[in-house]
């Protein structure tokens, strides 16, 4: 598990004589054999450290403007789609929350029935995607009579009323447990809503269930509750940590869903599914009855089939409205952060992202390519920032339940007991100088462009600090520390016909901003995705 800058700086001298020596410092219980597993990591982390504070004083550097390049001429078109949606019952499950509104007025569709058929498809899809920890079949059907009740009568509260959803099991539900996927919260249930579930809620959407997710969101299934797999190929993961928030919506189980980012952890299993996931300006969306992982990293957001689908979610969570209509591309002013890391792209993921480029520009978007000079700390600044705040999150259980964790995770936070603070002071201060290259660049362009992920779902999720798993959120990352929103929207399908992901990021605070952009491209790459494969065979 080395950091994100090893080998780039020589690794500090460290063995388990001196882990031992500093955990007795630090009162973290440590044997022999754990020490010896944790010096590598330790080493790797202390000179990431050694490189942020060479850079943490540095004055903000101006953004470099590269000449014209990147794109190269499409090479074939993009790949179908799945399915589109077509008359039988299952059809139903992959309409937009629009048209499932209109249907609910119109009397063509009936809140309890489309709520029945969900979880008729939940229990049917259950083990082999493994989306789900907890359901909440008796209270959302009630749910879904008291909405339809509602729309017969004239009485809708909106157009998320009566819309079946899911919701990431670390978001307190009142008398529900809230798992985080852990073994130590297994069974303990809050007495009380978090705020957007109220907020949800407020707007009559129905709460199917509670999703997996990857252990306190920390980038490790924990075996008590297993992997949650890809609706596109159960072979592989669908991604985390809002694992079963983006799995349930591609796979025709929800309309939308919550889930939690720190570092990638909406847009990462989101493009991995075929779904959009917004991750909004830090700040805009509360978080107030999540538990926390990193809580100056941490955002809450909604994960949809389509942009409008998200736009809407949205608007139920921060009480704003809904972009209108998307602007013409030809208006569009787009940088290309500059990827020192484009070979890690996978060839189809590289080529749907050449495609897209090429479709802007024949748009008539302006596209151009710029470097931020302090991106190349910031893999390491995340990790400097989430490895100590979830160690002081985590101090009680660590000490007194360290071996009800999964292996990497107590791993990753007794690094975090053992890192120094002044890589963390070090971590906010480059971060801060991210944010005024960020603003700067986004001075004069509309969005940042990016792929998602460097590649298509694999078989298994990677560590959040292991080598493949720093690639996997390097484009996602940076736009957690900078704060600003992001959403990631499918562009194709790539490798063994699996989903990839293009990244749009804007303006801070500018949340509806973005979204119209995003709905103009994804109107452009050809809309949401149709049904994952097989996934219309389930009534």
């Amino acid at each position: 598990m080395p950091s994100a800058d090893a080998g780039s700086a020589a690794p500090s001298r460290v063995g388990a004589d001196d882990v031992m020596r500093m955990a007795r410092r630090a009162d973290l219980g440590c044997t022999a054999e754990r020490a010896r597993m944790l010096a590598p990591h330790l080493a790797d982390l202390l000179a990431s450290a050694d490189r942020l504070s060479a850079a943490a004083l540095l004055p903000p550097a101006d953004i470099v403007r590269l000449p014209p390049g990147g794109a190269v001429a499409a090479v074939g078109a993009t790949p179908a789609a799945g399915p589109g949606p077509g008359t039988s019952v299952a059809a139903d499950a992959f309409l937009t929350i629009r048209e499932l509104g209109r249907r609910y007025r119109a009397r063509q569709l009936s809140p309890v029935k489309v709520t029945a058929m969900l979880l008729r498809r939940i229990g049917a899809t259950g083990p082999r995607l493994n989306a789900w920890i907890t359901m909440c079949d008796e209270s959302a059907l009630a749910e879904a009579r008291a909405a339809e009740a509602r729309i017969v009568g004239g009485r809708s509260r909106g157009p998320l009323d009566g819309v079946p959803i899911a919701c990431k099991d670390n978001i307190d539900v009142d008398g529900i447990s809230t798992s985080c996927g852990a073994r130590i919260l297994r069974d303990q249930a809050p007495a009380g809503d978090a705020e957007v579930v109220q907020r949800l809620r407020a707007a009559g959407a129905v709460l199917l269930g509670k999703t997996n997710l990857l252990e306190f969101a920390y980038g490790i299934v924990h075996p008590d509750f297993g992997q949650c797999n890809n609706p596109w190929d159960p072979g592989r993961t669908a991604g985390g940590s809002s694992s079963g928030s983006a799995a349930a919506v591609a796979a025709g189980l929800a309309f939308g869903s919550l889930g939690t980012d720190t570092g990638g952890s909406i847009r990462i299993p989101a493009a991995y599914c075929g779904v959009v996931g917004l991750k909004p300006s830090l700040g805009r969306v509360s978080t107030d009855g999540v538990f926390p992982l990193s809580w100056t990293l941490d955002h809450v957001g909604p994960i949809g089939r389509s942009v409008d689908d998200v736009a809407l979610l949205l608007a139920a969570l921060d009480g704003g409205g809904v972009p209108g209509a998307p602007p013409p591309l030809a208006g569009l002013r787009a940088a290309v952060l500059d990827d020192d890391h484009v070979l890690e792209l996978r060839p189809g993921v590289a080529r749907r992202w050449e495609e897209a480029l090429d479709r802007l520009a024949a748009a008539g978007a302006g596209i151009d390519r710029v470097r931020l000079p302090s991106l190349e700390f910031a893999e390491s600044a995340l990790m400097q920032i989430i490895l100590p705040e979830a160690a002081v999150i985590h101090a009680p259980w660590l000490r007194d339940r360290p071996e009800d964790y999964a292996l990497d995770t107590r791993l990753q936070l007794e690094l975090g007991v053992l890192s120094p603070g002044t890589a963390y002071v070090a971590a906010q201060l480059v971060r801060d100088r991210l944010i005024a290259e960020t603003r700067a660049a986004l001075a004069d362009h509309d969005v940042l462009l990016s792929p998602t992920v460097a590649w298509v779902a694999p078989p298994r999720d990677p560590p959040l600090a292991d080598p493949a798993g720093t690639v996997e959120s390097r484009r996602t990352a940076p736009h957690n520390l900078t704060g600003i929103p992001a959403v990631t929207i499918p562009c194709g399908l790539g490798e063994d016909g699996l989903p990839v992901g293009l990244q749009l990021a804007g303006t801070w605070g500018e949340d509806r901003r973005l979204l119209a952009w995003a709905q103009a491209v994804e109107t452009l790459l050809g809309g949401p995705l149709g049904p994952p494969p097989g996934s219309l065979d389930h009534p």
